[in-house]
C-alpha cells in the first residue's frame, strides 16, 4: 500500500508539468501586456521597459518557463503583480472560504445522492423512481449560473427569505451550497441508481432475502456495500468538479474564494497568481484522487490485497502448500 503511495505521488510531477506548461503557453500568448494592465494605457515607454525588467517579462519564453517551473516545485508561486504579495499567501488567504463552500457541497450532494439513488434502484419504473430521474436529469442538464440567478430571484428578490450574497452568517452559504450541491447529487444518484440495479440482482441478494433478513438489512448491508465503489469513485470526481467549478457561483454571490480571485487575474493580467491558483487546484484534484483510491481498499478488502508485492504473496503462498519434514514417513 505504501508503495501505491509513493508511486501515485511521483506521478504528480510530470501531471503538474504538463499543467505548467499549458497554462503558462496559454497566458504567454493571450492578447495584452500586464506592463499597461498595471501602469494603464497612458503610461509611457520607459515606464513599460521598467515594469518588464522588474518582473523579468522582457526574458525570453522558454527562459520564463523554465524559471517557472523551478520556482513553483521549490514552492514559490511568485509574487502578485497587482497586491505585491506572495501568490501563496494570496490563496491561503482565499482557500479556506473555497474549501468550505465546496465540502458542505459535496456533502449535501452526496447526501441527497445516495438516498435518492437507493430508493429510486429499490423501486424501479416507479413514480417516485421517474421523480427522482427527472431530478437528477434536470440537475446535471441545468447550468450553475443560471441555478444561481432563478435562486436569487426567487428566494432574495422576491420571497426576501435569504440574502443575494456575501458569508456573514449561515443564511449566506444557503443557495451557493444548494446550487452547486444540486449538480453533484444529480451525478451521484445516477450513479448510485446503476450500481445498486447490478448489486441487487444478484444471487446473494436473493439468498439474503431468502434466510429471513429485513429488507432495510438487506439493502443496507449487503447491496449498498457491494455498490459503494463506483459510487466513492463518482464522489472524489464531483468534489474536483466544484474545486475547478465554483467560479460563476462565487461570481454570482460575491464569495471571496480562490476561482473569483482566478477570474479577477485573468482580467488583470496577473500571471503569477493565474499560474499558482491552476497549479494549486491540480494539486488538491490529485490528493483528492489518491484519497480515493486509499478508501478503496477499506470499502473493498479485494484492492487492498492486490496492492501487495509479487514477493510477500509469494511467500505466504509458499507457507500455506509446503510439507512439514518427515511428513512422507509418518504417512509412510
Amino acid at each position: 500500500m505504501l508503495k501505491y503511495i509513493i508511486k501515485r505521488i511521483l506521478l504528480m510531477i510530470p501531471v503538474l508539468l504538463c499543467i505548467i506548461v499549458i497554462v503558462f503557453t496559454l497566458m504567454y500568448f493571450v492578447p495584452g501586456d500586464p506592463a499597461l494592465a498595471l501602469l494603464g494605457e497612458s503610461a509611457s515607454e520607459d515606464a513599460i521597459i521598467a515594469m518588464h525588467e522588474k518582473y523579468g517579462l522582457d526574458r525570453p519564453f522558454f527562459v520564463q518557463l523554465g524559471d517557472t517551473i523551478w520556482k513553483i516545485f521549490k514552492g514559490d508561486f511568485g509574487v502578485s503583480y497587482i497586491t505585491q504579495r506572495s501568490v501563496l499567501s494570496e490563496i491561503l488567504t482565499r482557500y479556506p472560504t473555497t474549501l468550505k463552500l465546496v465540502s458542505f457541497s459535496a456533502l449535501l450532494g452526496l447526501i441527497i445522492g445516495v438516498v435518492g439513488g437507493i430508493a429510486s434502484a429499490v423501486k424501479q419504473y416507479s413514480a417516485w423512481d421517474k421523480t427522482l430521474t427527472m431530478f437528477s436529469l434536470f440537475g446535471v442538464s441545468a447550468p450553475s449560473f443560471w441555478v444561481s440567478m432563478l435562486l436569487v430571484f426567487l428566494f432574495s428578490v422576491k420571497m426576501n427569505l435569504l440574502p443575494p450574497s456575501g458569508t456573514y452568517g449561515f443564511k449566506y452559504w444557503i443557495l451557493p451550497v444548494f446550487t452547486l450541491g444540486l449538480q453533484s447529487s444529480a451525478y451521484i444518484m445516477r450513479m448510485t441508481r446503476s450500481s445498486m440495479l447490478e448489486v441487487i440482482r444478484q444471487d446473494y441478494i436473493r439468498t439474503a432475502r431468502s434466510k429471513g433478513q429485513t429488507e432495510y438489512k438487506t439493502i443496507v448491508h449487503h447491496a449498498l456495500r457491494n455498490s459503494l465503489l463506483p459510487v466513492i469513485t463518482a464522489f472524489g470526481v464531483q468534489f474536483c468538479n466544484l474545486l475547478a467549478g465554483t467560479v460563476m457561483v462565487e461570481t454570482i454571490f460575491s464569495i471571496p474564494g480562490i476561482s473569483k480571485f482566478l477570474i479577477d487575474s485573468v482580467n488583470n493580467k496577473d500571471f503569477p497568481c493565474v499560474i499558482g491558483v491552476v497549479v494549486w487546484i491540480a494539486i488538491n484534484c490529485v490528493v483528492v484522487n489518491l484519497i480515493v483510491d486509499i478508501i478503496y481498499s477499506f470499502v473493498d478488502p479485494r484492492i487492498k490485497t492486490s496492492y501487495q508485492s509479487a514477493k510477500r504473496k509469494c511467500r505466504k503462498r509458499c507457507a500455506v502448500t509446503s510439507v512439514p519434514q518427515g511428513g512422507g514417513e509418518n504417512v509412510a
